[in-house]
């Protein structure tokens, strides 16, 4: 075959390629993220400062972000514009479901958009207060505690529970049980108590610090809990669960990253779930972890009106890896009480994961996980590409669809 004969076939499959993801660059213009909408946010951010009297410098400060922790109607709705309706459905539904957004991470909404994304996680609805499908528990995570602050639901690895706080409140959140009217970290007798089932175990090989948000615990807290962790042998490595990244970007300081930089291998898994969450704040955030050698995972969650389209999911996993950050999960949402809103059925997840893999990078490309019932565990959901096997051969599914006979055999 001559060369350019072959150089046009290449190119008739470069353009049939391209048109595979005519549908996506389409869309993908159209989305808002956190970088194309930021002088807007920095708008509403000014206009927040002038009501809440913050300077810049402590604008930047997360300690006075949490301080000035937006959880009534009247406050907020000197920031989003409420109507009398809505300032009654959020105090009902406050008095049964805690809430609170963050200055920050408020000037996302756009105030005009009542569908917008971060609103949505963030403000609570009437749907909230009379849903009554779902469990409070429904991972079981009181029958899975062996000690106080461990949940172990796997052979080598388990969580701390090390603080019932997060900066943020999200509506679909999984733990909402444990989100009283006051903030509280876990004891320091019941951490040693933690460290000490770690050590007695040498089976367990991974610890997961979260809550709440493991970022919520002070430095030199953080310091003594993961030197603790350093000194079991059998621990190989630390992870931290924390949503700062994405409500509260400047918990990130060159003290936390000091801190975290000596307890290296250490994985942090943050929780991004659109585009908009995605600022140049946040990615001064990820990027200063990435540089103290920390690997940054996502685990989004399905929410139906937020997510729950596969262009946007791409969208997405895009973004977080232009700011450091590795697509790990989309977690199906849980069965949560008052929650139901936004949950999803599982076939559109697995409909987005079709549109990701061979489309997309395969750093893209997360894994979609269903929690089994009663905490049993994470259970992948994935298109099926296994037409058929027999003893010598096998038929595949190729991400265009295509089946193909495919040879097994160990001689060739």
């Amino acid at each position: 075959m001559e060369m350019l004969e072959r150089r046009e076939i290449a190119s008739r499959r470069a353009e049939e390629l391209r048109e595979r993801i005519s549908d996506y660059l389409e869309y993908s213009r159209n989305v808002l993220t956190g970088f194309s909408e930021w002088d807007k946010m920095q708008e509403r951010q000014e206009k927040i400062k002038l009501i809440l009297g913050a300077s810049e410098k402590e604008w930047k400060d997360w300690k006075w972000q949490l301080r000035n922790r937006i959880s009534d109607e009247e406050a907020l709705a000197k920031i989003i514009p409420l109507s009398s309706q809505e300032k009654e459905d959020i105090a009902l539904t406050g008095r049964k479901f805690r809430w609170a957004g963050l200055p920050y991470y408020l000037s996302l909404i756009d105030p005009n958009n009542p569908l917008d994304p971060v609103r949505m996680q963030t403000i609570p609805t009437i749907k909230e207060y009379y849903d009554d499908s779902g469990e409070m528990d429904p991972m079981a995570e009181e029958y899975t505690s062996p000690v106080s602050a461990i949940t172990r639901r796997y052979p080598d690895r388990l969580i701390i529970n090390v603080t019932n706080q997060c900066a943020n409140y999200c509506r679909h959140c999984q733990r909402r049980r444990n989100i009283g009217e006051v903030d509280h970290q876990t004891s320091r007798e019941d951490l040693e108590e933690a460290i000490q089932y770690i050590a007695n175990h040498s089976e367990i090989r991974d610890v997961l610090l979260t809550g709440g948000d493991a970022l919520m615990l002070s430095d030199d807290t953080l310091d003594w809990l993961l030197t603790e962790l350093d000194n079991i042998p059998h621990v190989e490595i630390k992870r931290l669960g924390t949503r700062a990244p994405v409500v509260i970007p400047y918990r990130v300081t060159e003290e936390l990253c000091e801190v975290l930089g000596r307890h290296l291998p250490l994985f942090v898994h943050t929780h991004f779930n659109h585009p908009l969450e995605i600022t140049p704040a946040a990615k001064e955030a990820c990027w200063t972890l990435a540089r103290q050698g920390i690997n940054l995972g996502n685990q989004a969650v399905l929410l139906k009106g937020i997510n729950n389209h596969p262009h946007l999911m791409k969208k997405l996993n895009h973004e977080l890896l232009k700011i450091m950050v590795k697509p790990y999960y989309i977690f199906h949402a849980k069965g949560v009480r008052g929650t139901g809103h936004f949950r999803t059925r599982v076939e559109e997840g697995i409909e987005i994961m079709e549109k990701l893999r061979g489309y997309t990078s395969g750093i893209a490309i997360p894994t979609y996980i269903v929690n089994a019932p009663r905490g049993c565990g994470k259970t992948p959901m994935l298109p099926e590409y296994l037409v058929s096997m027999g003893a010598d051969k096998l038929f595949i599914r190729t991400w265009e669809n295509r089946v193909l006979e495919y040879e097994n055999n160990e001689d060739l």
